[in-house]
């Protein structure tokens, strides 16, 4: 299986895995080291996220972590914006509806920051390539008008108390913005 890169943002990969079913119900592999032949992959943890309807997550990014999205089940919007001065997508935004009736995987490599609303509760899965490290748990204000991200948030959102000191773009600290290639 490929993965997808988005027209949007580089390296951002989407998966439409394989599905197999019968009147017993369904089954797919959600992750496998192959698809991913441009990352010498580690796949270190696997972390289980839930939130209710109306939670907005992020946005985070990191300099040592790759991601890997897998929505079990509910609806949430993805919010990606490419902080990677290096890149040529430098300063997209993207933002991607992603269902647990989808069986689609969300690949974001270090530097995009990345965050979620749900649109429902929403039960997630993702892989790491690297442990937790709260020192490379960095964020950006998921509302800041200078990253074009459309949440179409039709409330105020629950947003953790850490996610709403996420400076915003412009009062990001130079030595915390993603470096090298």
């Amino acid at each position: 299986m490929a993965g997808v890169e988005s027209q949007v943002i580089a390296d951002v990969l989407t998966l439409d895995l394989a599905v197999f079913g019968d009147d017993r119900g369904r089954f797919s592999e959600m992750f496998r080291d192959e698809w991913f032949p441009q990352r010498a992959w580690k796949n270190v943890q696997v972390n289980r996220s839930h939130s209710v309807a109306n939670t907005l997550r992020g946005l985070h990014y990191h300099h040592k972590q790759a991601d890997y999205w897998h929505v079990l089940a509910g609806t949430l919007r993805v919010g990606l914006y490419d902080l990677r001065p290096w890149s040529k997508t430098h300063r997209a935004s993207q933002t991607i509806d992603v269902s647990g009736e989808d069986f689609t995987g969300i690949f974001i490599p270090p530097g995009i920051a990345h965050g979620f609303y749900a649109v429902t509760d929403v039960t997630l899965i993702y892989v790491v390539d690297n442990y937790y490290d709260g020192a490379d748990e960095l964020g950006v204000a998921w509302n800041d008008p200078a990253l074009g991200l459309d949440w179409k948030v039709p409330s105020v959102p629950i947003v953790s108390e850490r996610d709403t000191e996420n400076p915003m773009l412009i009062d990001l600290p130079a030595d915390q913005l993603p470096r090298g290639s």
